[in-house]
């Protein structure tokens, strides 16, 4: 035990911090979880970016879910300022006891200065200085060369304040509701769609150096469409997403279900946990899979598989033995946008992890 642990007895409220992108704050659930199991009684609130907050609604240990917007950094200097103002007002009603700062974003500690909880735990940052220090209570490390995956690093936050979490707390939570479990069965009987009857393919990133050629990635639908795979293709609604999506279909010789765009996060996270199998890159659909419990066929390249790969879930991580650069965290070959290591992968490696998934599932 830490000699300077929290004492969990006399915690009513925390405020857990992640303002990062929607697989980042997925991959923080299981902070919810281990908090609440160990003190029953505490309300535990998440402050979110507004376009991630759906991967903590419904969380069946998070009491409330705060937002910042994204809008807000381009909106008049008065408009930011009365939405500071409103957002500051509601934590600060709030009370809280323990503050949890899972990402080195300013904010925690300027909120661990105007919010005065007890207790505050953010990751320890040298180049941040002396006054990011003194924000806090407790400052827990970052392993230094050593690969960890997010999830691991997030639950850190929690050991440097004396909560070791249990092996059986560190799953990944994501409910998608009533609401949108009873779209997706809609959808799935207009379609024909069965359950576990389908192999879902989310192709697409945010970031297009993280994607598959989609030549390669049709040649995989059709080798699955030939062996008797419905394929359900997925994308968000941005327009390069939606873009690879019709390139992947112009070159595919297999009909394809084509829901890109047209579902939310939570209608995503019901349609992919009836799948037999999800296909995709290192995205937040792929760690939606692994909340959802879908075997995850996934594709790495720059980004590493240690510290995103799919948690706690039936898979298979392909990746590149022949570029030893990676992973490079680069955004493409020399910031070219366009990763090699990635790109070159072949389609029969992706297509016989897939098969070895999907016997599996069978059996």
């Amino acid at each position: 035990m830490v000699p300077d642990a929290v004492d969990l007895s006399r915690l009513r409220r925390a405020l857990v911090v992640k303002l990062r992108h929607h697989g980042d704050v997925l991959l923080a659930s299981p902070v919810f979880t281990v908090l609440r199991a160990r003190a029953p009684a505490l309300e535990v609130d998440a402050l979110v970016y507004d376009d991630t907050r759906e991967m903590l609604t419904l969380h069946p240990a998070s009491a409330a879910v705060h937002t910042v917007g994204r809008a807000w950094r381009a909106a008049a200097p008065g408009a930011r300022l009365a939405a500071e103002v409103r957002l500051l007002r509601a934590l600060r009603a709030r009370r809280y006891d323990l503050l949890v700062g899972l990402t080195e974003h300013p904010r925690c500690a300027w909120l661990a200065r105007l919010l005065r909880p007890r207790w505050s735990v953010a990751p320890e940052q040298a180049h941040r200085g002396r006054l990011w220090r003194a924000s806090f209570t407790h400052l827990y490390r970052l392993p230094r060369g050593g690969r960890r995956h997010a999830v691991e690093l997030n639950l850190d936050a929690l050991r440097r304040i004396g909560i070791q979490p249990a092996p059986d707390e560190r799953g990944l939570v994501l409910v998608p509701g009533d609401e949108a479990e009873a779209e997706i069965r809609n959808r799935m009987a207009a379609l024909g769609l069965a359950e576990r009857g389908f192999v879902h393919v989310h192709p697409a990133s945010r970031w297009r150096f993280k994607c598959w050629p989609a030549d390669r990635m049709a040649a995989l639908v059709d080798r699955l469409a030939a062996a008797g795979e419905r394929v359900v293709l997925t994308a968000a609604p941005s327009e390069p997403e939606r873009e690879l999506v019709r390139a992947i279909r112009a070159a595919c010789r297999a009909d394809t279900v084509d829901l890109s765009g047209q579902l939310t996060l939570k209608q995503l996270a019901a349609l992919t946990g009836r799948a037999k199998l999800f296909v995709g890159v290192d995205s937040a659909p792929m760690h939606i899979a692994a909340a959802m419990g879908t075997p995850v066929v996934a594709l790495f390249g720059p980004s590493g598989e240690l510290e995103w790969g799919p948690w706690r879930v039936p898979q298979r991580v392909i990746a590149s033995a022949a570029h030893p650069c990676r992973p490079c965290g680069l955004d493409g070959c020399g910031g070219g946008k366009v990763s090699e290591c990635l790109t070159t992968l072949p389609v029969e490696r992706v297509y016989a992890a897939a098969r070895e998934l999907l016997a599996a599932a069978g059996a």
